[in-house]
C-alpha cells in the first residue's frame, strides 16, 4: 500500500514537473521574441521640397447671366403675331411680339380729332385774348382742355406701344412659351432672355477667408459639360456681410463668355487664386498619417554603422495640392519621410529603403 501511493506521487511529480518545464520554456521563447530586435522595415522615401505654390480658396458655384429675365407683357391683349424663334440671338430693342390692337387704333384716331379740335379752339382764344374778345376764364378753359386732348393722345400712344414687345437688352432667347391668337393676362412669361457675355459665378466661402479675398483676384473655373478644361474670370464683388447662418461670405467673379459655351445654371468648381508663395514646404499626402494627438510623419535618420531608423515627428499641415500637402512646421527641405510602408511602422524602427514599394489602401488614414 505505502509503495503504491509512493509510485502515485513520483508520477504525478513527473508530470506536473514536465508541464512545469514546458510553461517555463514557452516563456523562455515569449521573452525572447520579444527582446528581439525588430527587423528592418522595407518602405519607400521621399525628400521634403521647397518650392513655389499658388495657393487656392476651393469652392462651388452657380453661373448667372449679367442680365436675365422672362420676358412678359405689361398689357393684356391677344397674341396678333410672333417674331422671333426659340433659341434665337437678338439686339436691344427688337421686336418679339405684337399683340391684336385695332380698337385701340381707332381709339387714338378719335383723341386725335378731340385734340385738333381742342388746338384749333385754344389758338382761336389765344389770338383773341390781346383784343379782349374772350375773358380770362375762357382762354384758361380752352387751353386746358386742349392739354387735356394733348394728355389723353399720349396716354393711348403709350397703350398701343406696349401692344409690341421687344428685347429690353440684347441676348440669346430661350424657348416660346406662347402661341398665336392666344390671350395673355398682364405678366405671362413669354420667353426667357439671357445675355451670357459677361457671365457672373456666384459661391461662398468660409468667413475665415475674408481677409485673402480682394475683388480683382483671378478665379479659375471647371464645369462637368467641360471636362479638363478651366475657364478663367474675375473677382467683381465680395458681399457686405457674412451669413450668420452659415458663417460664409457671398463672392461675385465675372467670367468672359465670347462664344457662348457657358451658361447661366452651371456648376461649376471654383478656385480662387492667392498671391503665390515660393517658400512652401511639401511631402506627398501619403507620407502624412494621423492619430488622437495630430498629423505626423517618420523622418529617416542614420544611426550606429550608418544603420537607416525612422523617427516619428509631430507635424503642422497646411493646403493640399496635386496629391502633395503643405508642412508648416514639423519638417525642413531635404528632409527624408516615409512615403510607403507605413503599416505598423513604429518610432525607431530600422528600416530598409526599396522606392519601388507602392502604398497600400491600409496605410492610408489612422496610424
Amino acid at each position: 500500500m505505502f509503495k503504491r501511493l509512493i509510485l502515485v506521487l513520483l508520477f504525478l511529480a513527473l508530470v506536473f514537473g514536465g508541464i512545469g518545464y514546458w510553461k517555463y520554456r514557452q516563456f523562455q521563447q515569449m521573452t525572447a521574441q520579444l527582446t528581439a530586435p525588430r527587423p528592418p522595415a522595407t518602405i519607400a522615401s521621399v525628400e521634403a521640397k521647397r518650392e513655389s505654390w499658388q495657393p487656392t480658396l476651393r469652392s462651388v458655384g452657380s453661373l448667372v447671366a449679367a442680365n436675365g429675365i422672362a420676358v412678359t407683357n405689361e398689357v393684356a391683349g391677344i397674341v396678333q403675331e410672333i417674331t422671333f424663334e426659340s433659341g434665337q440671338r437678338v439686339e436691344e430693342g427688337a421686336v418679339l411680339l405684337r399683340f391684336e390692337d385695332s380698337v385701340e387704333r381707332a381709339t387714338l384716331e378719335s383723341l386725335r380729332a378731340d385734340r385738333q379740335l381742342a388746338q384749333a379752339q385754344y389758338k382761336r382764344a389765344a389770338e383773341l385774348i390781346p383784343k379782349q374778345a374772350v375773358s380770362k376764364s375762357e382762354f384758361d378753359i380752352a387751353k386746358a382742355t386742349f392739354d387735356a386732348a394733348q394728355a389723353r393722345v399720349a396716354e393711348q400712344e403709350a397703350v398701343i406701344r406696349k401692344k409690341t414687345v421687344r428685347a429690353p437688352f440684347s441676348g440669346l432667347l430661350g424657348i416660346r412659351q406662347v402661341d398665336t391668337g392666344e390671350f395673355l393676362q398682364v405678366g405671362t412669361p413669354i420667353v426667357e432672355l439671357q445675355a451670357l457675355n459677361p457671365l457672373y459665378v456666384d459661391y461662398a466661402l468660409p468667413e475665415r477667408n475674408f481677409r485673402e479675398l480682394a475683388v480683382g483676384q483671378e478665379v479659375q473655373l471647371r464645369m462637368d459639360a467641360y471636362p479638363g478644361e478651366a475657364f478663367s474670370g474675375r473677382v467683381s464683388a465680395i458681399d457686405a456681410r457674412v451669413d450668420e447662418g452659415t458663417r460664409s461670405i457671398s463672392v461675385r467673379a465675372t467670367v468672359p463668355n465670347p462664344d457662348g459655351r457657358l451658361r447661366p445654371g452651371m456648376f461649376a468648381e471654383v478656385q480662387t487664386l492667392l498671391p503665390q508663395r515660393d517658400d512652401v514646404v511639401s511631402v506627398p499626402r501619403t507620407a502624412i498619417s494621423y492619430n488622437t494627438y495630430g498629423d505626423f510623419a517618420y523622418v529617416i535618420a542614420k544611426g550606429e554603422n550608418d544603420a537607416l531608423t525612422v523617427q516619428r515627428r509631430q507635424v503642422t499641415t497646411g493646403r493640399v495640392r496635386e496629391g502633395w500637402v503643405e508642412i508648416m512646421k514639423g519638417l525642413d527641405a531635404g528632409e527624408t519621410v516615409v512615403r510607403a510602408g507605413l503599416v505598423k511602422l513604429r518610432d525607431g524602427q530600422p528600416v530598409t529603403i526599396d522606392n519601388s514599394v507602392e502604398l497600400k489602401d491600409a496605410e492610408v488614414g489612422k496610424q
